[in-house]
């Protein structure tokens, strides 16, 4: 189900700031370190039709157009030019989660420069970019457009997003996301992955689309700090539960089940053969990034 949008997102003078903060270093660091590495693996989607010519030898015959050729009693070919342009989906997990983090930033920040570098890149190379912003529900959509100000509309919609809800349903942002994209899209689907059941719907999703799941680690997910008996609230769901953070067995229990828990998330985004990157909030986004980049130009090679 696919809520009322949520209003834009409100840019009180603080977030103005980072806005160009933002953007005055992701397309800085786009222009040194991302730019080629992009540019030569996200070309387009394919080939469109450009015009009907006379047969030449060495022709594709493949490629031979019957109808016009037997109208000029004569052999002719169909030409393809290569569609450089491209659309980049960014599509973020928006739930209560994403506000978790440690003190360099916390998923929603992280987000929004996962974003910003992505969405400055594609831009670069006239490519459109659109957003969707999902919790239990869709709540927000910026249909594919070009543009450093889209960007930057991104970027404000991220940082400024205050979610309706407080879960995530990925079923529903990847469904969504096949419904109103028209045409092939390279999709980054930014998210800690904490949502379940979504493995059909991504599926489906990576049939019609290029999808790169973007997962957002915190060190915070994977370790208890020693606080003694301390109450945890399920950032999601709501649920409380009283945990001894004191007792080391407790605390090697947690970190063992969470990184199982990374583990067969990557196995799944392998399984579906999806290209995908583990970015954790306290280190740098570009490095994680250029790596996805180079992996995939070294395929294309």
């Amino acid at each position: 189900m696919q809520a009322r949008q949520a209003p834009p997102a409100a840019v009180p003078p603080e977030m103005l700031k980072e806005l160009m903060r933002l953007k005055i270093r992701t397309k800085h660091l786009v222009a040194d370190q991302l730019q080629g590495a992009y540019s030569s693996i996200f070309r387009g989607r394919g080939l469109s039709f450009s015009e009907v010519r006379s047969y030449q030898p060495g022709d594709d015959v493949r490629f031979i157009d019957w109808n016009v050729s037997a109208r000029m009693n004569d052999a002719f070919v169909k030409v393809f030019v290569e569609e450089r342009e491209m659309t980049v989906m960014i599509v973020v997990d928006a739930s209560r989660s994403s506000a978790f983090g440690t003190r360099r930033a916390p998923k929603a920040q992280v987000a929004a420069e996962v974003a910003a570098l992505c969405a400055f890149s594609a831009t670069n190379n006239n490519n459109q970019v659109g957003l969707l912003l999902a919790t239990d529900v869709v709540e927000r959509i910026l249909p594919p457009r070009k543009g450093d100000k889209q960007v930057m509309r991104v970027i404000r919609e991220i940082l400024g997003h205050r979610p309706m809800y407080q879960g995530t349903n990925l079923t529903v942002a990847l469904e969504t996301l096949v419904q109103v994209t028209k045409r092939k899209s390279t999709t980054f689907l930014v998210s800690d992955f904490f949502a379940a059941g979504f493995e059909r719907a991504l599926a489906l999703a990576a049939a019609k689309h290029d999808v790169i799941p973007v997962m957002l680690v915190d060190k915070r997910d994977e370790e208890l700090p020693d606080v003694g008996l301390a109450s945890f609230v399920d950032a999601e769901t709501g649920a409380e539960v009283l945990v001894d953070t004191s007792s080391a067995r407790v605390r090697n229990h947690y970190t063992t089940t969470m990184r199982a828990f990374r583990a067969e998330r990557e196995r799944l985004f392998k399984r579906l053969a999806l290209d995908h990157v583990v970015v954790r909030t306290e280190e740098s986004v570009v490095g994680p990034l250029r790596k996805l980049f180079d992996r995939r130009r070294r395929r294309r090679r």
